[in-house]
């Protein structure tokens, strides 16, 4: 039988390796964990200019802050996105703690597996290079009336509606797609 100071060692090994599959894994597929200020999350959903009942989106949710902004301030539905397990199981947590389950949702996962199309607006604090693979996504599938905010990245292809470079994030719409013969 293992002695407990052998058992611990293995815990906090265990315990280690997951933290760092936690740190990479995100960093690999989106971004890494970097939140961002709760003064300048509400400025971003002001000039994305959320409405009551709109559906926002959070691609990389992080700690959910965007996500549970917009519902107690903006009175917004939300739907975060997370491939981060351990940041998934705390939004999850806060939501229920705060009591926002019924307008709140955070899905576990791949931002780019996950589907968007009902989104209204859609939040995004990546890296370039994931902004510059999901441009694609985000024009297929949303609607035209879409907004989309980009903290500090750009998206190239989508039209410019307002910016902040104080501050740096971006403003979006997704516009009129073109037919498709």
């Amino acid at each position: 039988m293992p002695s407990i100071p052998s058992m611990i060692a293995l815990g906090v090994i265990i315990l280690g390796i997951l933290t760092l599959v936690s740190i990479s894994w995100p960093n690999r597929r989106g971004a890494p964990y970097w939140p961002t200020r709760m003064k300048k999350v509400e400025s971003m959903l002001t000039i994305a200019n959320v409405q009551p009942g709109e559906l926002v989106y959070d691609l990389g949710c992080g700690d959910g802050r965007v996500i549970i902004m917009a519902a107690r301030r903006f009175k917004a539905r939300a739907v975060g996105i997370e491939i981060d397990l351990f940041r998934f199981l705390w939004c999850q947590f806060l939501i229920t703690i705060l009591g926002l389950r019924r307008r709140v949702k955070v899905k576990y996962g791949d931002l780019f597996a996950k589907d968007i199309c009902e989104a209204d607006v859609v939040f995004c604090y990546l890296l370039q290079h994931t902004n510059d693979k999901l441009e694609g996504k985000l024009m297929k599938e949303l609607r035209p009336d879409a907004r989309v905010v980009s903290n500090t990245f750009l998206f190239s292809a989508l039209p410019l509606i307002a910016m902040d470079s104080e501050t740096g994030f971006y403003v979006y719409n997704v516009g009129v797609q073109p037919e498709e013969d």
